[in-house]
């Protein structure tokens, strides 16, 4: 039986899975990628192409956070199990929204650092987002610090998300993982 596109009351469907697993790939290569460039030199070959496939993907990233709020909206979550301890379930919530939340001000701040020169970020090389503030001397540097700590905070929260997950599915044997990969209820669930 295929997926549908909207989620119902058990399961997810295509679309948020989707969502889902494409933003948590590209937030763990991101921070690979912005790790890895700042200890580039001017004499690396990636010193440009680094920052501008960062800054690339990381606007792509937003415009799809964008739509999963909407989306979110419009097609609600499954309920939560009710195997669920009420802590776990208020956790899981928490644990949710921050991760929205850093993620928004980690791509904000990301969109900040090279646009506080008043210039745009090129995408791809497909179009450019120009800067929303001008020349703001000094925001580069608060931006890019509000970046660093963010982006640490949101992978660590994320790496707790996936322990939570890996535990219900491991330890608890519920069918939590298996609602976000697209898998059906297993007999007796």
């Amino acid at each position: 039986m295929a997926l549908q596109t909207m989620n119902t009351r058990q399961q997810f469907g295509w679309v948020m899975i989707l969502i889902h697993w494409l933003v948590a790939i590209a937030v763990f290569g991101l921070f690979g990628l912005g790790l890895y460039m700042v200890d580039l030199t001017y004499y690396d070959a990636w010193y440009n192409e680094a920052p501008h496939i960062h800054e690339s993907i990381g606007f792509l990233v937003m415009l799809v956070m964008l739509f999963r709020v909407v989306w979110r909206l419009a097609s609600p979550p499954p309920d939560t199990l009710p195997s669920h301890k009420a802590w776990e379930k208020a956790g899981a919530h928490m644990a949710h929204l921050g991760m929205y939340l850093l993620l928004f001000v980690v791509l904000i701040s990301g969109y900040l650092i090279p646009t506080a020169d008043g210039s745009g970020v090129e995408v791809f090389n497909w179009f450019t987002v120009p800067s929303v503030t001008g020349q703001q001397k000094g925001m580069e540097s608060i931006a890019g610090d509000v970046h660093y700590w963010a982006a640490w905070a949101l992978v660590v929260l994320a790496v707790i998300h996936a322990i939570g997950a890996i535990k219900h599915h491991v330890v608890d044997k519920d069918e939590t993982l298996r609602r976000m990969i697209g898998l059906k209820g297993r007999p007796g669930h």
